[in-house]
């Protein structure tokens, strides 16, 4: 499947990448986002707890909480059973 990503896949490639300690910069230009999109889609993961903000040596990082784990999960079952293999974001 090639085109336009779901709502779902992008939420999938943030968490994804945020298993690490990641910048916002870091995160738009990874998933592919411009800044107003990409600030939505993190605030809203923030909102749901899936990502957590925090201060470490004067950045300002995000990271994939435990909580969103049950999502990752979830999604990458629906996608296998939908497309017989994997979402596709290399790390």
């Amino acid at each position: 499947m090639k085109g336009k990503r779901t709502q779902y896949e992008i939420y999938w490639e943030i968490l994804t990448y945020c298993r690490n300690p990641r910048t916002f910069t870091s995160i738009i230009h990874r998933c592919s986002l411009n800044s107003k999109i990409g600030q939505e889609h993190i605030s809203f993961l923030e909102d749901k707890g899936y990502l957590r903000r925090f201060e470490e040596e004067g950045q300002n990082l995000l990271r994939m909480t435990d909580d969103a784990k049950p999502f990752l999960d979830a999604f990458k079952e629906m996608y296998l059973e939908l497309f017989d293999r994997g979402p596709d974001f290399k790390l």
